[in-house]
């Protein structure tokens, strides 16, 4: 399951990643739903850079005066100006995934503005900004106060009813210390990019966190 978020906000719409590249008519679909419309569409935060995060960011990036934000870390990698580090697999998660011979890149995408550990965002009662690097350099994950919800990004997952740590990492040592800022939120909701979200007790349930593939 691959997930993206959307905040409905007086402001505008923000959405948090944007799925693979042919996702945008999906969301276009999902604004539908929710009584908008693609002009409400007021920034994009990409939580990473790879392609099933950022696909569709580029063409969602047209639909309106919209502002895109990323890590700093990542930011030259979403432009397309650098390429960016192949995760490093485990045994187990090769079970999943044959490996990689090049940077799971999505299509280039403009990048706006670039934000650090601690910034915050003007949208769910100041969304913050939390440095999660180890899934890739310059991952990102948000709290947003107003819905005492963390957004972890590829920092964890849900897997069978289990919080995870998240797989296909570049560094899995230091993907494994940024739990410890998600747990840190103490959030009651916490929404993955792959995975069921926790409605419940979601820092306790991250601090418990397995790795699920890590041999």
């Amino acid at each position: 399951m691959l997930n993206c978020y959307l905040w409905l906000g007086p402001e505008g719409v923000t959405l948090i990643d944007t799925g693979w590249p042919d996702s945008a008519a999906l969301i276009e679909h999902a604004l539908r739903h929710l009584g908008r419309s693609r002009a409400d569409i007021a920034r994009i935060v990409l939580t990473h850079f790879h392609e099933d995060h950022v696909g569709a960011a580029a063409e969602i990036a047209t639909w309106s005066q919209v502002e895109v934000i990323a890590g700093e870390s990542d930011s030259s990698f979403i432009t397309g100006e650098c390429g960016g580090p192949i995760p490093v697999l485990t045994a187990g998660e090769r079970a999943l995934h044959p490996g990689f011979t090049q940077p799971p890149h999505g299509p280039a995408c403009r990048v706006d503005r670039v934000v650090n550990d601690g910034d915050v965002l003007d949208f769910a009662g100041g969304a913050h900004v939390i440095a999660v690097p180890g899934h890739t350099p310059g991952s990102i994950a948000l709290y947003l106060p107003a819905a005492d919800t963390v957004l972890t990004g590829d920092a964890a997952a849900e897997f069978n009813g289990q919080v995870i740590l998240g797989v296909f990492n570049t560094d899995r040592e230091t993907a494994v210390k940024s739990l410890t800022r998600l747990v840190a939120t103490g959030a009651t909701i916490a929404g993955f990019g792959h995975g069921e979200a926790v409605l419940e007790n979601a820092g306790d349930r991250i601090a418990a966190a397995i790795d699920a593939f890590g041999t």
